[in-house]
């Protein structure tokens, strides 16, 4: 088989290891359709030597949470929750084609939604969303960079949260530091200034469910917490630009005031979002009909399989 009908995956260590093993779903279900039209599947490391090694070599490439190394390429990322994924041709998820689809609620099948809906909230959260309260506390989970504002938000994280203790002045205001990030003392100076001028706010780590069942509605850049906070119904205000965008509260759109003026009375209908968003525009690697979505999806590429 000649190196141009090659497709190799660049995964970080342990999800090479699953796939390469035959035991990561999606990876055995997209091989197979890559396989079966002919093409020879080879993996390799997320490296930067790695990415050197895709630009080097004839053949296609599939590369994990990052924009490809070549237009032979495209990226694949997890759709916040397993089993479902995307194939896109660039990592910047607010340029999606799903971000750009307008999502209309009266187009999707309120039955089917509701009962997708439901599955997925007890699957996730067991009797967490069931039980959700609003016990007057704003959830701001944060993730990392907080006093720079990159090029896809409003304004800087620290920003962020001075905006919350701003525009809601009633409500006490829960902060989490994202376990994966390594915040500088530089930034760590500036949460404690926060928390010196406002008895407010309170800084934690985790407890991402607990928050999301009992807060009133949450504040994100384009943290994941503000997509599952959807199962629980609960609003979400956004200070950056996402793929999940469409039933929020964007201060890039309609500005500060206004996001939070609404929030109190925002009742989108979650149902048919998560059902539009996850099961019609995203690949369901549990479903029996994937491997015709992933073989439809990659054409829609350019691939020939």
């Amino acid at each position: 088989m000649s190196e141009e009908n090659t497709v190799t995956f660049y995964l970080h260590d342990n999800l090479r290891q699953q796939a390469m093993a035959g035991r990561h779903n999606f990876m055995l279900k997209l091989s197979e359709v890559l396989t079966s039209a002919g093409m020879t599947v080879a993996f390799d490391d997320d490296t930067d030597a790695a990415r050197l090694r895709a630009i080097a070599r004839p053949g296609r490439s599939l590369h994990l949470m990052e924009n490809p190394a070549t237009a032979r390429g495209l990226t694949l990322r997890r759709t916040y929750l397993y089993p479902f994924w995307h194939i896109e041709r660039q990592g910047k998820r607010w340029d999606w084609p799903v971000a750009h689809a307008q999502f209309s609620p009266c187009a999707q099948n309120p039955t089917k939604a509701a009962d997708f809906y439901r599955f997925w909230q007890n699957r996730l959260f067991d009797e967490g969303p069931a039980q959700a309260t609003r016990d007057g506390f704003v959830y701001v989970p944060l993730q990392g960079h907080l006093t720079t504002c990159r090029s896809f938000q409003f304004c800087s994280p620290i920003d962020m949260v001075q905006a919350v203790l701003d525009h809601d002045p009633g409500r006490k205001v829960i902060v989490t530091l994202h376990p994966s990030e390594d915040y500088s003392p530089l930034e760590q100076d500036a949460l404690n200034a926060l928390m010196h001028d406002h008895s407010r706010l309170d800084v934690r780590s985790g407890g991402m469910e607990r928050y999301l069942r009992n807060c009133d509605y949450v504040v994100t850049q384009n943290s994941g917490a503000g997509f599952m906070g959807y199962f629980f119904g609960k609003p979400l205000v956004l200070f950056g630009k996402t793929d999940f965008h469409h039933i929020a509260l964007n201060v890039g759109d309609i500005g500060l005031a206004e996001a939070f003026a609404r929030v109190d009375r925002h009742e989108p209908d979650y149902a048919a979002y998560l059902y539009w968003f996850l099961q019609k525009r995203s690949i369901n690697a549990g479903r029996p009909e994937v491997l015709q979505k992933i073989r439809t999806v990659l054409r829609g590429h350019g691939w020939p399989v």
